[in-house]
């Protein structure tokens, strides 16, 4: 009679399988790149626990399809073979063990969800208080470049005025800072109004306006939220921040850029028909070039610019109309006055 071939025990192959699954899933849970690059103080904190669900999920992936395998393959149909299965009718440790494991596992990401949502202020969102308000038409006539697309939209703003008009409100929803962070006063306020279907930025201490968000890098910047018309979502993938714009309810978002770079921003909520084009973007400078870029755009928008390049060129007299081009013929401005016809 021969030797029946020696096994190996169930026990030594499960714990190996189980080393490997677990290093499997931690390499891949790590190395996953699935997210954009980090570009805040606040994405690691995000990303580390989407890292441990992703670890999770791969380890469980792994035993279910691979048991699915496994068992399809060992136990699938031979011809000839026209016995009856075994009949298992249940196995009380086994369920026990496969509600108690998922258990553990949704109660342990949910307190790590919390202590990461209170990390970033989500309980007592930012500083003491929000300016929530829209300047007046002067302030916000003329838009900088790259401001096309809020540019026409910004005399609708101006009817959310009075109800928004310099009425400081307690910031009830928001985060983005940790509850140290949140106790201070942020080293940049922006004001962001979110309207069908653009996204208008208002630099409360320069009475600077624009259609982008341009911040300087490695500062404690603090986006009193507001909305004119239906809830919006300032999203900004980079930085793992969304928050949402809801009108009548100040909201905030609070973070520090660590990358210099050129980051969208979207509109994470349907807002309307043409939500899909409510984009921006956010423009992290240096500190030095934040304050060029600043200081343009403080001379861009002064109040005596505004109105020059407001002004109709229909109503200007003829001879001041046509001084720019008789400059450029030659041709005296007085000579030219003389040729048109009195009235």
């Amino acid at each position: 009679m021969e030797k029946e071939k020696e096994k190996v025990p169930a026990s030594i192959l499960t714990l190996v399988a189980g080393i490997v699954i677990t290093v499997v899933s931690f390499w891949y849970g790590q190395n996953n790149h699935l997210l954009p690059e980090q570009a805040s103080e606040q994405a690691p904190l995000v990303d580390g626990l989407f890292n441990v669900m992703v670890t999770i999920a791969t380890a469980l992936f792994i035993v279910v399809e691979g048991a699915i395998v496994f068992f399809a393959v060992k136990y699938r149909y031979r011809p000839g073979d026209e016995g009856d299965g075994v009949p298992v009718s249940e196995n009380f440790p086994l369920e026990i063990f496969w509600t108690a494991v998922p258990a553990i596992l949704v109660i342990g990401l949910g307190i790590y969800s919390v202590e990461v949502f209170r990390d970033m202020g989500g309980f007592d969102p930012g500083s003491p208080e929000v300016m929530a308000h829209v300047h007046s038409s002067s302030k916000m006539a003329h838009m900088p470049k790259g401001s096309a697309i809020a540019a026409p939209l910004i005399a609708d703003s101006e009817e959310a005025a009075p109800e928004m008009a310099e009425a400081p409100n307690k910031a009830k929803y928001g985060f983005g800072a940790t509850p140290t962070e949140g106790a201070k006063a942020p080293d940049l306020e922006v004001n962001v109004l979110g309207l069908q279907y653009a996204w208008i930025f208002t630099y409360p201490a320069s009475g600077v306006s624009s259609g982008e968000l341009h911040v300087p890098v490695g500062k404690d910047v603090q986006l009193n939220l507001s909305a004119q018309d239906v809830i919006h979502s300032f999203w900004m993938p980079q930085f793992r921040l969304k928050q949402d714009a809801i009108p009548g309810i100040p909201t905030e978002l609070r973070f520090v850029a660590t990358k210099p770079g050129d980051y969208p921003v979207f509109c994470a909520e349907l807002c309307g028909g043409y939500h899909g084009s409510m984009r921006t973007r956010v423009i992290v400078h240096t500190q030095e070039d934040y304050d060029s870029w600043l200081q343009e755009n403080m001379v861009a928008q002064q109040q005596g610019l505004n109105e020059a390049v407001a002004i109709n060129p229909a109503e200007l007299p003829a001879s001041e109309f046509l001084a720019p081009y008789a400059d450029r013929m030659g041709v005296n401005a007085e000579t030219v006055a003389q040729l048109q016809p009195s009235h």
